[in-house]
């Protein structure tokens, strides 16, 4: 049977045979793979905020996280409420959609990106009408190693 982590990876290692040769920043609407738990407003924001920014969205709601976490491979130190597949990458958390895209298009030599736990002033924590920023954004290997990305 094959493991989530492998039909993950398929799916994502897929998508990138349909756009090898392109710039992924030509492609007009990066598939993202949301994976969250059913209950978690603050993951549904983030997702309108990656929907709104143009990103095609699918959301899987998974009982078990943290199992999910170590199939994928995301290190302990930069876990939060949910996982993103997008490009080849893992996207931990309150990433905003911005960051993302800036990955796509330098092909950055990381596991990914992850604002570790649950910030407020990152997209899908903020209050409605308060400026979003003052957090970081790591870039991460699967040693668990990070580097801050940016800023905000």
């Amino acid at each position: 049977m094959l493991s989530r982590r492998s039909f993950a990876m398929g799916v994502v290692s897929f998508f990138l045979l349909g756009v090898r040769g392109k710039r992924l920043a030509a492609v007009p609407s990066p598939r993202i793979v949301v994976y969250k738990s059913e209950s978690c407003g603050c993951c549904a924001k983030w997702i309108d905020h990656i929907r709104d920014a143009g990103f095609e969205v699918v959301v899987h709601d998974e009982e078990s996280m943290d199992q999910l976490k170590d199939e994928l491979g995301v290190p302990p130190q930069v876990r939060s409420c949910h996982t993103a597949l997008v490009g080849g990458y893992l996207i931990e958390g309150h990433v905003p959609a911005a960051d993302i895209r800036r990955l796509l298009a330098a092909r950055t030599k990381v596991a990914g990106l992850a604002v570790p736990g649950m910030p407020s002033g990152t997209p899908g924590m903020a209050e409605p009408g308060s400026k979003v920023g003052d957090f970081e954004v790591l870039a991460f290997q699967s040693s668990g190693s990070t580097q801050v990305f940016t800023r905000h």
